[in-house]
């Protein structure tokens, strides 16, 4: 994660836990702060209308997770945000998906249209052959309930590869 963000001497500044004093922001407490901010700057009911303003998004949430992390975007029928759910973690080099899972929660937010993705830890974006496989198998699974998979993007430092590009969805 030191590649993304400098370990010391940060330039912001946080409260310490009297609420006092201000002390250097952690790697960790400004990735964290970076993802409540994007959930400022695009709030529930955002349309994902483009494939950059989806790319963005996701690389401001799972960009410097040293593990895997599985999320999904649930979206209406206009491609407007629902919920971002961060669905499952797992190492640093995987994480088991399971489909069952995934519709559920399709269901609870009554998605029309879903959007995943990941995060390499090794801050390569290439889609591996298990990423196209799982793929294939949620849309499978979504599109007998009627929900659409519009794509699968996988993060790599602030890289993306989505998989709908790729002409692999």
């Amino acid at each position: 994660m030191s590649q993304f963000l400098p370990s010391s001497n940060s330039p912001l500044m946080i409260r310490d836990g009297s609420r006092r004093r201000y002390r250097p922001a952690t790697p960790e407490q400004i990735l964290e702060a970076a993802r409540q901010a994007i959930d400022v700057k695009l709030p529930r009911g955002t349309a994902f209308t483009t494939p950059e303003v989806v790319k963005q998004y996701l690389i401001a949430k799972l960009a410097g997770y040293e593990h895997e992390v599985f999320a999904g975007l649930f979206l209406d029928t206009h491609h407007r945000l629902i919920e971002y759910v961060e669905m499952f973690r797992g190492t640093i080099d995987g994480a088991v998906i399971h489909p069952r899972e995934v519709v559920k929660t399709a269901l609870r937010y009554n998605a029309a249209a879903v959007i995943f993705a990941h995060n390499h830890p090794s801050a390569s974006p290439e889609p591996s052959a298990a990423d196209r496989a799982i793929t294939a198998r949620l849309k499978q699974a979504l599109a007998l309930i009627e929900i659409r998979t519009l794509d699968h993007v996988v993060v790599g430092g602030d890289q993306t590869t989505a998989l709908a590009e790729r002409g692999w969805l």
